[in-house]
């Protein structure tokens, strides 16, 4: 019994001493053990709290030695970190810089171990000594560490094959793993294949980016899962983007990354755009920009023949990724070309090139002449010739001054407007403020009718003349022509410049 009572004394003394020299006689208390798993690369806390009825009688200064045990009983504990009464810290030197506690926290009783970053060699069994006035308490926390690979490397590129693979510290046998996405449950597929516990994507896509958890099941029923966050190098937007443009106008090709090439510790960045055109291969090289993710090409003006596939290529460190985009060409076809005359049929068609088939045209009217005039009159064929009409092809049976102006066509897709141009129509012979046609029909018959009616005046006048000149009684013919031939003369004289103005 004095020998026990002796080698606890001597055992108190030594633990004394290397949690600072603490006085002899000190008493050790300890507290229940704790499992803490963290994933390699993450940051992880090994817990350590005096209890609250302690707190009162922790004094100024304490010292904290943390340590941790082999994997054999006959292997030293290894220290890893001790800070004592003076605030002298000793870190080991496998550890350093990574463990560390918080001086602020020390003087409310926290004496936790904060492992950042955290490798695979650190897990095991772990020991804190806490001395303070003659009292000792220790805490043991047995770390598990969850490993997860990825190969190749970060950075992951878009359509390039993957394989994640995750295992754990602890020593019972794997019964099984699963891996989860976003929180559903990934089943094997011809996209994602299992290989011993690995999951390999064959063709990563940007919508195999974010959340993958990993969760290992062991032959003691022990569950352990982590989580990885998965980031791929890609192109942001979809993956055969078509870009619609009015032909006259300018045209931009978006080329942007989805990520900061930096945030992989790339630097090393440019980008380069390829068209081939028939024959000929079109260059654009963009400047190189480490701080950019974005590498768009600007075309100040676009034709139908320069609409096609034109390549993006990024260079990131050693690799280089490519996204392909379309640009389609807007473009309006009149039947007449030049100027218009009034009262001919007109046909406008709206073409685009490389179509996707989910296409539809609309028509529209922005503007009329005529509309702009103070006094044009509103009728209900001006009020339709403002509505959208639908198909590619618009025709104007009888082109007429209110047609005069700018006509839009616009490209429509199930995700909304996708483009639209423009057609200026010009009418020759066009009068601002030119009657209806319907009030001119009426000054037409007006006429017509007066000019029937003098007609007919004149008509009667003549057979009103002819039946004056006829006498009653013809023997006495000569005899008024003897004796009255002067007053005869005068009355047919008269006569005829009644007619006269009558006519």
């Amino acid at each position: 019994m004095r020998l026990v009572s002796q080698l606890l004394f001597l055992t108190f003394t030594l633990l004394a001493f290397n949690a600072g020299h603490i006085l002899p006689g000190a008493a050790k208390e300890e507290n229940r053990e704790h499992k803490v798993w963290a994933r390699a690369g993450s940051s992880v806390v090994l817990p350590c709290h005096l209890s609250p009825r302690k707190m009162w009688k922790l004094p100024e200064k304490t010292s904290v030695l943390w340590k941790r045990h082999g994997g054999s009983a006959q292997q030293e504990p290894l220290v890893v970190l001790e800070v004592g009464y003076s605030g002298l810290r000793k870190t080991a030197l496998p550890m350093r810089p990574r463990v560390s506690v918080q001086d602020s926290a020390l003087l409310s009783g926290n004496f936790s171990l904060r492992i950042d970053p955290v490798r695979s060699e650190d897990a095991g069994l772990y020991e804190a000594l806490v001395a303070y006035n003659t009292l000792i308490q220790s805490c043991q926390v047995e770390l598990g560490v969850i490993t997860v690979t990825l190969s190749p490397p970060s950075p992951v590129i878009e359509n390039e094959p993957l394989l994640l693979s995750c295992n754990s510290s602890h020593q019972a046998s794997l019964v099984e793993m699963c891996w989860f996405h976003n929180g559903h449950l990934v089943p094997t597929s011809r996209t994602f294949c299992s290989l011993h516990g690995a999951l390999s994507i064959l063709r990563p896509a940007m919508s195999d980016a974010g959340s993958w958890r990993c969760q290992l099941r062991y032959s003691d029923n022990e569950i352990i899962s982590t989580t990885y966050h998965l980031q791929i190098l890609g192109f942001d937007g979809p993956t055969n983007p078509v870009v619609y443009a009015a032909a006259g106008s300018a045209a931009h090709l978006p080329c942007a990354l989805s990520y900061l090439p930096s945030a992989f510790g790339v630097n090393a960045v440019s980008g380069h755009w390829s068209r081939l055109a028939g024959e000929h291969l079109q260059d654009w090289s963009i400047s190189q920009n480490s701080s950019s993710r974005s590498f768009p090409l600007h075309l100040p003006r676009v034709e139908p023949g320069d609409a096609g596939q034109y390549r993006c290529s990024v260079s990131v460190g050693s690799k280089t990724i490519s996204r392909d985009v379309t640009l389609a060409v807007v473009t309006v076809t009149p039947s007449i070309q030049g100027l218009v005359s009034e009262g001919s049929r007109l046909l406008l068609v709206c073409s685009l090139t490389h179509p996707r088939g989910h296409e539809r045209f609309q028509w529209k009217q922005l503007n009329s002449a005529l509309a702009k005039s103070k006094l044009s009159v509103a009728t209900s064929h001006n009020l339709e010739g403002h509505r959208p009409r639908m198909g590619p092809t618009l025709e104007i049976p009888h082109v007429s001054q209110r047609d005069m102006g700018t006509w839009e066509c616009s490209v429509y897709g199930p995700e909304g407007r996708l483009g639209a141009v423009e057609y200026e129509l010009q009418v020759t012979g066009a009068r601002v403020s030119s009657p209806p046609t319907t009030f001119s029909g009426q000054v037409t018959f007006g006429l017509m009718l007066t000019l029937f009616l003098l007609l007919t005046v004149c008509v009667l006048a003549l057979a009103l003349q002819k039946r004056a000149r006829s006498p009653a009684f013809p023997g006495l013919e000569g005899m008024f022509a003897v004796t009255v031939p002067r007053k005869k003369e005068m009355e047919e004289n008269q006569k005829e410049k009644i007619q006269q103005t009558e006519c």
